[in-house]
């Protein structure tokens, strides 16, 4: 696919210099953007005979790099940090939440069903059933689509969904043939079975078995495949740096301005209180050119510094009936309307979900490109992001690859990703999702815009994409 796609993709309109202008353009523009979205008048999405379902609140904890403060904890730590802080944020009562779902990725074996631990730990009542779901970086996008799902289908009312990700401990295993002979060491009923069993290790038998961010169907790392996605769309290096330290100057800016008003501080037991992400880190062109090929050795383009990083942290949101939420005397932060999910080819179109997903979620909404307000796209890595808009600004593409008659067109980069993005903020596998919702719904306040749209890519060749509707003020 690389070579089919190098050469129409390149002609693409996204320039080479877009990161930098539009860079500059979103520091200073968020006055002008309220201006122009406050004089819009659309149509809601609400339809006739269908439960409105509504975002009440949204909380994290702070991101953090694995291996620095969270380091000594546990997933469950992180996802009941994440539950106390929405407790607290909505005063909701521990016993009018009607059910409760997380999403991970690398799972604890002590706690393989983290949103049960989590909810016992935070001190909701044990007769509110949890469930985990699994489904790569689109996880708690899984978590509240179901919860989406429960309220309207009429099986509850109040639904918390979540995800958590903890790369500071991931489980490494033994090597099958160590596993086979201590498993069989287990059984044994002779000393000789015993000492025969033993005789039997070999030097190799002890090498671990170390997880890798890697496709089981085809063997490749998620950032090798994202190094060759780039190549295929003639995305740059300077792109993909120019992108990420956009990511990292809007991040910066939005932190300090008091923005990310769904970071919760955290008392970690044992240390500090941690009350902000650590992985924000604004440098230079200069600096991130110094840097060499992550993946693809010697003349790749994704770097360290234009990847996400390996991340800690949780999230959660309360998602109800608005009928129970008004009920409850709550002030909804936004709908939450048409969603769904993509899969495509996990070799060649591992990480481009959103050009699949969001024009198939636009049209279930009615809407088009320039009818969002607000986009918030998951920045796996810059080459992605890069890879998918020039995908999403090619009718080529749309026609080859898509059945589509025409693309769907490039989102306004004035209104993407304002606040930073997983590159800077940081990206916990399990718990993204929640907070690109979270973050639609706080921009689309602040901003005084309708609607919202994320999107994200996943392990597998899956995406998913959502569109959010501001409520009322």
């Amino acid at each position: 696919m690389a070579s089919m796609l190098m050469n129409p993709i390149r002609s693409c309109s996204v320039s080479s210099s877009w990161a930098v202008r539009f860079g500059a353009r979103s520091l200073s523009t968020t006055a002008q953007l309220q201006s122009q979205v406050q004089t819009k008048s659309k149509k809601t999405l609400a339809r006739p005979g269908v439960k409105n379902i509504v975002l009440v609140e949204g909380v994290r904890t702070p991101f953090l790099l694995s291996g620095t403060t969270y380091a000594d904890l546990m997933p469950h730590d992180l996802a009941r940090a994440a539950l106390q802080g929405l407790l607290k944020r909505t005063g909701i009562p521990k016993d009018a939440v009607d059910y409760i779902i997380y999403g991970t990725v690398v799972q604890e074996v002590k706690t393989s069903n983290v949103a049960r631990e989590a909810a016992l730990g935070a001190g909701f009542s044990d007769k509110i059933p949890a469930h985990t779901v699994t489904m790569a970086c689109i996880s708690s996008n899984q978590a509240m689509t179901s919860s989406v799902g429960l309220i309207a289908a009429g099986q509850c009312d109040a639904v918390v969904a979540g995800g958590v990700e903890f790369m500071s401990d991931v489980p490494i295993r033994h090597s099958r043939k160590m596993r086979k002979t201590m498993l069989s060491l287990n059984k044994a009923k002779t000393l000789g079975q015993r000492l025969s069993l033993i005789g039997s290790i070999r030097l190799a038998h002890l090498s671990p078995e170390l997880p890798a961010v890697a496709e089981f169907s085809t063997a490749e790392t998620m950032g090798h495949s994202a190094d060759r996605l780039a190549a295929a769309f003639g995305v740059s290096r300077v792109e993909q740096d120019e992108f990420a330290l956009r990511s990292h100057t809007l991040a910066k800016k939005a932190q300090d301005e008091g923005l990310l008003q769904d970071v919760i501080s955290f008392k970690v037991p044992g240390r500090d209180i941690v009350s902000k992400d650590n992985g924000i880190r604004p440098s230079s062109m200069d600096q991130m050119a110094k840097l060499k090929p992550a993946f693809v050795k010697p003349h790749g383009t994704v770097t360290a510094a234009n990847s996400s990083f390996l991340t800690d942290g949780a999230s959660a949101v309360l998602v109800m009936s608005e009928e129970k939420a008004l009920a409850m005397g709550y002030k909804p932060k936004a709908y939450l309307r048409d969603f769904v999910y993509v899969s495509q080819d996990p070799k060649d179109q591992l990480l481009l979900g959103p050009t699949y997903a969001t024009p198939k979620v636009l049209e279930r909404a009615g809407l088009s490109m320039s009818d969002i307000d607000v986009f918030e796209f998951h920045e796996a890595f810059a080459g992605q992001i890069m890879a998918n808009l020039k995908a999403m600004d090619s009718d080529w593409f749309a026609q080859t690859y898509m059945g589509r008659k025409s693309k769907v067109g490039t989102p306004a980069m004035e209104k993407f990703n304002l606040w930073g993005g997983s590159l800077s903020l940081g990206h916990p596998f399990g718990a993204t999702g929640c907070r690109l919702a979270t973050a639609v719904a706080n921009r689309l306040k602040k901003e005084g815009g309708q609607y919202g749209l994320i999107a994200a890519c996943a392990a597998g060749g899956q995406g998913h994409a959502m569109v959010i509707e501001a409520y009322p003020q």
